[in-house]
C-alpha cells in the first residue's frame, strides 16, 4: 500500500518548496495538495459590506485557490491530487489529514493521510504572536507525522 501524504499549499514559494520536497522525498507516495480558503481573510467580514459581497469574495478566493493548486502542482512534474477547502487553516488541515471527506463527497475518498507536509515562513517575535503559526498548530495537534519545510 502506498503512503498518502497531504501537503498544504498557500501560494507562497515556501509552500511550493514543501510540495517539491515531498515529491522528491517520497517518489512512490500518493500526494494531495490542499489549499484552504480562510473566511477570516475576507475584507468584507461575515455580513458583507453590500449585497453579494461575500459571494463575490468567495468566487475570487476560489479562483485564486484553484490557480495556486494548478501552478504549484504543475511545477512538480508528477501527478498530484488537489483539494480546495474552506475554513480555518490549522483546523482544516487537521480535519482533512484525519480523513474528513470533501464537501459533498460520499465516494469514500475521505480516508486518513499517513503524513502531513507543510512550510513554515519562519516568522518570529511579535508577528508570530499576532499572526499565529499554522505549522505550529498542525505539529502540536496532528495525529500523524508532520514534516515542516523551511
Amino acid at each position: 500500500m502506498s503512503k498518502r501524504i497531504l501537503v498544504a499549499v498557500d501560494g507562497s514559494e515556501e509552500a511550493a518548496e514543501a510540495l517539491r520536497f515531498a515529491a522528491d522525498e517520497w517518489p512512490d507516495a500518493e500526494l494531495t495538495a490542499l489549499h484552504v480558503i480562510n473566511p477570516a481573510d475576507s475584507a468584507t467580514g461575515a455580513e458583507g459590506g453590500f449585497p453579494g459581497a461575500s459571494d463575490q469574495w468567495y468566487e475570487s478566493a476560489k479562483q485564486r485557490g484553484e490557480r495556486v493548486l494548478s501552478e504549484t502542482t504543475e511545477a512538480v512534474g508528477r501527478e498530484i491530487e488537489t483539494r480546495l477547502e474552506v475554513g480555518r487553516p490549522t483546523k482544516t488541515i487537521l480535519d482533512v489529514a484525519g480523513g474528513e471527506e470533501p464537501v459533498g463527497g460520499d465516494d469514500g475518498s475521505g480516508e486518513p493521510f499517513d503524513h502531513v507536509v507543510l512550510a513554515s515562513r519562519g516568522r518570529t517575535g511579535i508577528s508570530r504572536v499576532l499572526l499565529g503559526s499554522v505549522a505550529e498548530g498542525v505539529v502540536r495537534r496532528a495525529e500523524v507525522p508532520v514534516t515542516v519545510v523551511r
